[in-house]
């Protein structure tokens, strides 16, 4: 196979700009670590896919590795990973057994990379499975496995395709979770519409944009007015997150859960989804109905967190922590492709030679929506007429 241009990451350049900046991570610069490297494609196996990569979007886990804040995933991986776990391509070449993909479809992934007994990923694609190779990258070798159609006529435009594989599956994942327990608690003749809170970026959006396509009320609690008004336009309320100073005190989290109240005439939230934690957990927790589920599968902003067992006994809320979904769960996200989902994308599409830029700007928070990058200059003709 040939050699590609693709994204790596290195425990010796991690370690060395750590050193650097003396362990102030917002001094960090992400270019020093995110390298533009090259790489040799494995043989096409038989049941293998050889891709060409048209566009992706930047994610969290990207910057975890980069910084290496809650793990030092490249170095627990030998020292080095090609990072990437979201992204959509044009088959180029398939191996003799596969059936369903012929060169030319446009696919989208997903990160499952490892099911367990049950289809839940033991481990993540391009993070923390090992000698898995990401998509950052201008060609990708995967197994037909990893792949799904990519639906080009579900009414979004590439960018907002690219914006969906590892979120939308994500956000899938926890709706059903979080409306699953709480079905067990409170069935729907008892209460067919329910309170939902969503914090932060991509996965929480989709999440209340699920909410919201089954008739509950979807409350979005964000401080980026772009993000805000595109939930708007799609009939989910907003809360301004920068009112209550990011929950920085007791007094900020007190008067959020005030906001709260008010908006559902006491009641609060029955579902929560905090893919932060940090500051965000206690303000998510506060505000909850009795019976509620909060639900997450990130650690944007913290790893831990505590709560008294007592009163969430008393108040029976459940706090539950899920990951990704299955390959059937991938599929079913993919489905709701514009019809539910319809995601806030930045307003500038990155070239392919600025991912180092792309992931500093989402550490810093400061892109209106989901980073989208290019890779293809040149676009097949299917997907070409999606680019707005």
């Amino acid at each position: 196979m040939s050699k590609v241009r693709a994204y790596s990451i290195r425990a010796e350049d991690i370690a060395r700009e750590r050193e650097r900046v003396g362990g102030d991570l917002e001094k960090f610069d992400h270019s020093r670590v995110i390298r533009l490297d090259t790489l040799e494609l494995p043989p096409l196996g038989p049941r293998d896919v050889h891709l060409r990569i048209l566009a992706f979007s930047a994610e969290h886990n990207v910057d975890h590795a980069a910084i290496a804040d809650t793990q030092d995933i490249a170095k627990a991986r030998g020292g080095k990973i090609y990072p990437g776990n979201s992204a959509v391509g044009e088959v180029l070449a398939v191996g003799g057994d596969v059936e369903r993909f012929a060169p030319g479809d446009v696919v989208v992934t997903h990160c499952n990379g490892a099911p367990d007994d049950y289809g839940y990923p033991l481990r993540i694609w391009a993070y923390d499975q090992p000698n898995s190779i990401g998509w950052y990258a201008e060609e990708a070798v995967v197994g037909d496995w990893q792949i799904l159609p990519a639906p080009l006529g579900c009414g979004l435009s590439l960018w907002e395709i690219a914006a969906l594989p590892l979120r939308a599956p994500t956000a899938y994942h926890l709706w059903r979770r979080a409306i699953g327990i709480f079905r067990v608690k409170v069935p729907s003749e008892r209460l067919a519409r329910v309170n939902v809170l969503g914090f932060g970026g991509g996965v929480s959006e989709l999440f209340l944009m699920l909410a919201r396509s089954e008739g509950h009320r979807a409350i979005f609690c964000s401080g980026s007015p772009a993000r805000r008004a595109h939930l708007e336009s799609l009939g989910i309320e907003s809360i301004d997150q920068t009112a209550f100073h990011r929950f920085a005190g007791r007094e900020d989290v007190e008067a959020f859960n005030k906001k709260v109240r008010d908006l559902t005439a006491g009641v609060g939230a029955h579902l929560v989804c905090d893919m932060l934690r940090g500051n965000v957990y206690p303000a998510g927790l506060r505000c909850m109905a009795r019976l509620g589920v909060n639900v997450s599968a990130g650690w944007q902003l913290a790893q831990q967190c505590t709560y008294n067992s007592a009163q969430l006994s008393v108040r029976q809320l459940t706090l539950d922590h899920t990951h990704y979904e299955t390959l059937l769960g991938c599929a079913a996200a993919t489905e709701l492709y514009g019809s539910v989902f319809k995601p806030t994308v930045h307003r500038e599409i990155y070239a392919f030679e600025e991912v180092p830029r792309v992931i500093k700007e989402m550490h810093d928070n400061v892109q209106t929506g989901i980073p989208i990058v290019r890779v293809a200059k040149k676009l097949p003709e299917a997907v070409a007429k999606l680019v707005p």
